[in-house]
């Protein structure tokens, strides 16, 4: 772990991490901290597990915006995508369930969009009062019933699909309506940084809502550090590591980082910072295309190995929550409980969430594993199931390999001739989860069958 985060830590860390309210704090503070919390969930793309200062000590490069989340909040270290590409991963945040359960296994099932009858975060924030936005990469569906506005948010700014887009060209074809960029349902011509002009319409529309004192949730899916590699020429010029494609790599963190100090910076300035629960992430691993560092894990972005699934995964909640690190295994999906927890909304009670409520992790009191497995399969050849300290893996090899991540967290010392019946028990335990799981949208065999199969 960073240094700079392990000192911020250590001189702030109480003996219970999660308060009422932040001891000494004035009347104007603790009045807004008694009101509904603001909601801000910022979802890098392809960012490698290292590819941030507070993951790694020394840091490779500094990330200060970041790190300072960080330092504020509650570190994950176990933190998990739920799963290894993008469009998959962004349908479990919103849903809190394993995608899968829905048949969306793949980004090719962004095509057809996240199914109609699933309820999103955002559609029971809205109903609670929350004006609801997203700024970046939606990646749920291109057609006009999948759009963000049809499926709980009040205001878009940003494109549909596919998995990259061009960070300067903004133009678009009517064949390609996904490659433009829309403000709610209307293209517009822009100009300048795509990464820069997200940060600028969150921070708009943190401005607005909290000069109307309306609570919000602010959803910020960067496609920063997705492929095409661009980034201004002088950012590119701060790094020489001798490889063009990562010093543009770099590059391309360094400006997502100075956008997240700009949606923090107006956080502040609005006064409502200290009332705002913040989740930063990424979508998956960093990608071996662009570059990305995800040491020491093993491999990258499109595999089950801890390098294409364990992600930089952090949470603050200024006015509440005390800086802590957690090395409990959390995943992606445990946002939405979580939140719903903080607000006491029902979670609907007619099908199964798989998220879990990390608050009790948070505070201390956890008695029992938050989970007792976590499942993730792309429906490639290659799925994953992890138990504790084991961690059973299958990719596209004849064998299956088992690894202890207590002691191996690069997965170099397969363990499975070893342990044969904690092999043989993971691999039914992952047959039972996807005997449980839809077959995939992708599937045209079954597509008939899953347009009336609901799964719960």
């Amino acid at each position: 772990m960073n240094a700079y985060l392990q000192k911020s830590i250590a001189l702030s860390m109480p003996a219970m991490l999660f308060t009422v309210g932040a001891i000494g704090q004035s009347d104007p503070q603790k009045k807004q901290i008694d009101k509904k919390p603001n909601i801000v969930i910022i979802l890098a793309d392809d960012q490698g597990n290292a590819d941030v200062g507070f993951q790694r000590s020394p840091s490779t490069f500094a990330t200060p915006s970041i790190d300072k989340i960080a330092a504020n909040g509650v570190v994950f270290t176990q933190g998990y995508a739920s799963a290894y590409v993008c469009a998959p991963t962004r349908a479990g945040l919103l849903t809190g369930r394993y995608q899968q359960r829905f048949g969306f296994y793949t980004a090719n099932d962004s095509r057809a969009g996240m199914p109609l009858n699933e309820i999103t975060l955002a559609d029971l924030l809205q109903k609670e009062g929350y004006r609801t936005g997203v700024f970046g990469k939606w990646h749920l569906g291109l057609q006009k019933e999948y759009h963000p506005l049809n499926r709980g948010f009040q205001d878009f700014y940003g494109f549909l699909g596919h998995g990259g887009h061009d960070y300067y060209n903004f133009t678009c074809s009517e064949e390609k309506n996904y490659e433009c960029i829309l403000r709610n349902f209307s293209p517009v011509s822009d100009e300048g940084y795509l990464t820069d002009i997200l940060a600028k319409e969150a921070c708009s529309f943190i401005k607005t809502n909290s000069a109307k004192k309306n609570p919000f949730f602010l959803y910020l899916p960067f496609n920063a550090v997705h492929a095409p590699l661009q980034a201004p020429e002088e950012d590119i010029k701060r790094f020489n590591t001798g490889n063009r494609d990562r010093d543009i790599q770099m590059a391309m963190i360094y400006r997502m980082d100075i956008a997240v100090g700009e949606v923090i910076k107006t956080l502040k300035a609005t006064g409502v910072y200290e009332n705002t629960i913040l989740f930063y992430f990424s979508d998956n691993g960093g990608s071996k295309a662009t570059s990305a560092n995800n040491l020491p894990l093993r491999d990258f972005k499109q595999s089950v190995y801890e390098g294409g699934l364990r992600v930089p995964f952090v949470m603050s909640w200024p006015g509440k929550i005390k800086p802590s690190v957690c090395k409990e295994p959390v995943i992606s999906l445990d946002i939405m409980p979580t939140i719903c927890a903080v607000l006491d909304i029902k979670l609907p009670g007619d099908r199964i969430y798989d998220g879990k409520n990390m608050l009790p992790v948070i505070e201390g009191k956890l008695k029992q594993p938050l989970h007792q497995e976590l499942f993730w399969d792309g429906s490639e050849n290659r799925w994953a199931v992890r138990q504790g300290k084991w961690k059973l893996v299958f990719d596209k090899k004849a064998k299956l390999e088992l690894y202890d991540l207590e002691k191996d967290i690069s997965e170099s010392n397969d363990l499975a001739m070893a342990y044969p019946e904690k092999v043989s028990e993971l691999e039914g335990k992952y047959k039972t989860w996807r005997g449980d799981m839809k077959s995939p949208m992708g599937d045209l065999k079954n597509k008939a069958n899953n347009k009336n199969k609901q799964k719960k």
